[in-house]
């Protein structure tokens, strides 16, 4: 027998469900009953087996326990089992050697005392910081199962061989740090323990630049709109990536031409062109002011303030998603679709009809259509219902019944940002409509919301106004990688 305790255990349960469900049998047949007798048995072997493992560990421990009280109160803490230098150790059965390090991993996996870096290899140590992280966001306070989800898997899909993304999670996602930051906020930062302090400098050694402390990782505003959804219908529809550098580096490739080959003839050079789109990443910054009765009356002044930097961050991005000009903020849209092969000019001049709807979507291949949206301004919408006030063949949108809009059966999202109106005596490009696939336009979130406490503002002759406030600051990217996914409407006006 040479089941663990844990295996002992799950074994006995397994047994224990097929003996209820045979017993549940109004009548046994010969193999049934030959079934029911050897599972039996195989119960009182396992059952024996675990109580002798668990006596052998009892043993041990008051073996270890009086070698220790022999050799004084200083004496070094002996391990049960095989000693935890060797390798074998490190996954020894949590039930039956409680003080295990990969037990202790579960317990507070915050506790990084016990990762060993000697004679492993990076990967190796990635692997270890990643479970741990994985098993702080079960553990995360503050926070709801929604975000829990969408950590897990921003930490599954996009950390990196430094296990960045991981290090990140367990510096700032720790009790320790998230009491720390709750004090920090609230500007009782003579409040921090030795314990609150250590755990402070250990987020701090994972910042870019000097001063200021990371948002907790339950609290930070870019996990807070993956999860809860973003009021920027153009980032719930783009892709999102998570660039744990000052760039975001892809591959795109064209399509790869095949070819119909005889038998036995070679094989044709069918390789696509490949590229390495970037989208760099750029600072943006926040400021929140409170009073000082506001602040003393607030329950929960963390969670607010995790709120609030996340409506801000949204309102911020939204535009730029749309027409960001690219320089010192993210490419919009717009910006990067506008000039290029894939813009369209309406059917005629100065003019919206449905015709240019129904030209949009024959100019966009067929390839892109099947994951394609709309995206407009309401007016834009408005205009579109107007098309036919009849209910004939040109009303293709659906509207009401709890139902999200479509537009030729396409969803029909929202950008106020872009243009809603054209004046037709002046000249000008009126981007009115994108139509495409937007997982062609890649968003790039670094993770890591950095925030400063202002424990004083003065107002202009430089004295308080009794008000206090929390600078934030965090950086995205987005722009365009493929642009023949895509492609917009210009109604341009003329004097």
């Amino acid at each position: 027998m040479e089941l663990s305790h844990s295996q002992a255990v799950i074994r006995l349960k397994d047994i224990k469900e097929e003996l209820e469900r045979l017993g549940d049998k109004t009548e046994l047949t010969a193999e049934d009953e030959q079934s029911f007798d050897e599972l039996t048995r195989e119960f009182a072997e396992v059952d024996n087996h675990r109580r002798q493992l668990e006596r052998k560990s009892a043993l041990e421990r008051v073996r270890s326990a009086t070698k220790a009280t022999e050799r004084g109160p200083a004496a070094t803490k002996v391990e049960g089992g095989t000693p935890l230098s060797s390798r074998d150790s490190y996954d020894l059965d949590p039930i039956l050697h409680p003080d295990s390090v990969e037990d202790h991993r579960f317990r507070n996996p915050w506790d990084l005392s016990e990762v060993r870096t000697f004679g492993r290899s990076k990967e190796d140590v990635g692997t270890e910081l990643r479970a741990r992280a994985l098993s702080a966001i079960e553990k995360m306070r503050g926070c709801n199962d929604s975000i829990r989800g969408t950590a897990t898997d921003i930490l599954e899909r996009w950390d990196d061989d430094e296990a960045t993304i991981a290090k990140l999670c367990l510096a700032t996602s720790s009790p320790e740090y998230l009491r720390a930051w709750s004090k920090m906020a609230r500007g009782h930062s003579h409040l921090i323990s030795s314990d609150e302090q250590r755990a402070l400098e250990r987020a701090m050694s994972l910042t870019d630049t000097q001063g200021g402390y990371l948002v907790p990782f339950q609290l930070d505003p870019t996990i807070i709109l993956t999860s809860d959804g973003s009021k920027s219908d153009i980032r719930m529809a783009a892709r999102k990536v998570v660039a744990t550098g000052d760039v975001w580096n892809g591959v795109s490739a064209g399509a790869v031409s095949w070819r119909w080959s005889a038998e036995g003839s070679e094989a044709g050079d069918n390789s696509p062109g490949f590229e390495q789109p970037s989208v760099p990443v750029h600072k943006a910054d926040g400021f929140v002011p409170i009073s000082i009765e506001a602040l003393m009356d607030e329950a929960n002044v963390t969670t607010e303030v995790g709120r609030l930097l996340a409506e801000g961050k949204d309102i911020l991005e939204a535009a730029a998603f749309a027409t960001g000009t690219g320089s010192g903020q993210p490419t919009g849209l717009i910006t990067a679709l506008a000039g290029t092969a894939s813009e369209v000019a309406v059917a005629t001049a100065e003019t919206f009809a449905s015709a240019d709807i129904y030209g949009m979507e024959e100019a966009l291949p067929a390839r892109y259509r099947r994951n394609a949206s709309w995206v407009a301004n309401k007016r834009i919408y408005n205009l579109v219902r107007q098309f036919d006030t009849n209910g004939g063949a040109d009303l293709w949108e659906r509207i009401g019944n709890g139902q999200p809009n479509e537009l030729l059966g396409y969803p029909a999202l929202e950008s106020e940002d872009m243009d809603g109106s054209w004046n037709t005596a002046v000249a000008a490009d009126n981007y009115i409509a994108v139509f495409g696939d937007l997982t062609n336009y890649v968003i790039a979130d670094r993770l890591g919301m950095t925030i400063e406490f202002i424990p004083h503002l003065v107002g202009s002759n430089r004295r308080p106004t009794g008000q206090r406030g929390w600078y934030a600051y965090y950086r995205v990217g987005a722009d365009s990688v493929n642009d023949a996914g895509m492609r917009v409407l210009n109604l341009a006006t003329s004097v």
